[in-house]
């Protein structure tokens, strides 16, 4: 028979140790949830500082420049997001707010647009380089690294193209859905019509019409800056799809085409591009600082407020 001072088995935790128990396991959950806070606010906080950094120094530069300094810039990297890639590239969204910046800008003011885009839609490209085209004061854009297809397009519309000597432009060729109009075109050289379908023939009608009025664009914005028939050979050349539509063209060849570049690529421009690392998500295509519509300040300087749209 066993003695009732014999401690059973299975007795339950005394009172002290469920104390000990219930203490680790609330701070278990505190540290848990401590945790989760910290992963879920740190980018944030992180886009927010980086932000910041971006703001400061599109001030610096609009100081330096005294002009309406305009960030254009797409990563043409693939971030992942519930296993779904998301890319960056010219779009309605951006030649909205970019209009809406050069509305806002007094007629004489420069513009200074930093460009590093892989291209986007000819309709958001078109627009914003007529819209520069446009603009009296000096349109400047400044490219570090690359502005491809619709980039090119707005890079031509400016009155100085100023490139890192490694950076390159890109053929302005329309694409009908992902298939280059040139490519469509040629079907048609190779077979005769009862050959193909009548999708391929609407898609060649398209291609053609496309062509044409790019080609027409282009000629429009080159003339700005050189004859009227030089204007319309280079605007050929570029658009009739002699090359991949990823084709680099480089500082040298731009030249060699008639296509005045300079390669006095200002320091902060760098800096800026060095706040666009490779990885991450959520950042803003396009950056401006408010210059505000009163005069400038007393030293020149356009008056300015640190926002960020």
């Amino acid at each position: 028979m066993e003695s009732s001072n014999e401690k059973r088995p299975n007795a339950r935790p005394q009172p002290a140790d469920r104390g000990w128990t219930d203490r680790i396991a609330h701070g278990t959950r505190i540290v848990f949830w401590l945790f989760m806070a910290i992963a879920f606010l740190y980018p944030t906080v992180q886009a927010y500082w980086r932000n910041s950094e971006r703001t400061q120094i599109l001030k610096r530069f609009q100081q330096e420049r005294r002009s309406q300094v305009i960030g254009l810039i797409h990563r043409q990297d693939t971030v992942s997001f519930l296993g779904l890639p998301v890319t960056s590239y010219i779009s309605i969204e951006d030649s909205e707010l970019i209009l809406r910046v050069i509305r806002r800008t007094p007629p004489e003011q420069p513009i200074d647009v930093v460009l590093h885009t892989p291209g986007g839609l000819v309709l958001a490209a078109e627009q914003i380089a007529k819209a520069l085209a446009d603009h009296k004061g000096k349109v400047t854009v400044f490219v570090p690294h690359y502005a491809m297809s619709g980039g090119t397009l707005i890079a031509l519309a400016a009155d100085e193209i100023v490139m890192d000597p490694n950076a390159v432009l890109g053929p302005v060729d329309p694409q009908i859905g992902q298939v280059p109009a040139a490519s469509i075109l040629k079907v048609l050289e190779v077979k005769k019509p009862d050959q193909v379908s009548d999708l391929t023939l609407v898609l060649a009608d398209v291609a053609r019409k496309a062509r044409v009025q790019v080609t027409s664009f282009v000629s429009d914005l080159l003339s700005k800056h050189m004859a009227k028939d030089k204007a319309s050979e280079l605007a050929l050349i570029l658009t009739e799809g002699r090359w991949t539509h990823d084709y680099p063209i480089t500082v040298q060849q731009a030249r060699s085409l008639g296509i005045s570049v300079s390669t006095d690529m200002p320091r902060t421009v760098y800096e800026l591009m060095d706040l666009y690392p490779q990885a991450g998500a959520g950042r803003p295509s396009v950056l401006y600082v408010p210059m505000g519509r009163g005069a400038g300040a007393a030293d020149g300087s356009p008056a300015a407020m640190p926002a960020l749209p």
